[in-house]
Order: C-alpha cells, then structure tokens, then sequence
C-alpha cells in the first residue's frame, strides 16, 4: 500500500495527471478558488494573478517626469545600488589586484614568447630579406 502512494508509479501517476487535467480544463469559478492540494503545474489563479500584474499602466501611472526629475531618479537609484555592494577589504583588495597582475603578465609573456617565435618562423621560411 505505501508504493502505491509514492510519486511516480503507473498507477498513482495516471491519477494525478488526471487530476491535474481537470483542475486546469474545468472552466467553473469555483475552482479557481480552490486551493491546489497536489503540486500541479498551472492553475487559474495563478494565471490571473500574473495577468493582473501585467497588465498596461494607465496614463496617471506613466505620467512624463519632466528632465531634471529624471536626472535625480537616476542618482538616487544609482546611490540606493551602491549601498547593496559588498565592497572588498583593503586585504582582499590587495590579493584580487595581486591575482590580475600576475596572470596579466603570464598571459602576456606566453603571447609574447609565441610572437618572437612566430616571427623568427615566417622570416626563416620566407627568407631575412635584409
């Protein structure tokens, strides 16, 4: 009796798909209203619930803020982002800049090495025409 209850076997599964089909196709307003028991995968009232959200703005909602009100929302917005940073210690500021440095110069030695003997190759195979 507790495997046929688990998630997942053929008997058990062909239920709950049933179910969730008609909690979806039933066109009643009580559904909607009702609360889901099992974990279905859409429902009604969630699918309202998000097109009332995404509904378009009225007019009074979008009102044009003239330039300099614009100006001013985006520095405070840009301050409030600011104050959500975790900025590094003078430590750990120190070790990332330390890191950079050094794979900027390894990187730029290999590049370098692989040029010099890129060039020493094509004037080998082509010729030093001086």
């Amino acid at each position: 009796m507790a495997e046929s209850k688990r998630r997942g076997e053929d008997a058990g599964d062909d239920r709950l798909n049933d179910e969730t089909v008609d909690d979806v196709a039933g066109d009643d307003a009580t559904d909607a209203d009702e609360p889901v028991s099992r974990g279905g995968t859409a429902t009604r009232s969630r699918a309202k619930a998000e097109s009332a959200d995404s509904r378009p703005k009225t007019r009074t909602e979008t009102d044009r803020v003239g330039l300099f009100g614009r100006i001013a929302r985006f520095f405070r917005e840009v301050v409030a982002e600011l104050r959500k940073v975790i900025w590094p210690t003078r430590k750990e500021l120190l070790t990332y800049t330390a890191v950079v440095v050094t794979f900027v110069a390894i990187m730029l030695t290999i590049v370098g090495v692989l040029d010099y003997g890129f060039a020493k190759g094509v004037l080998w195979v082509f010729g030093n025409p001086s």
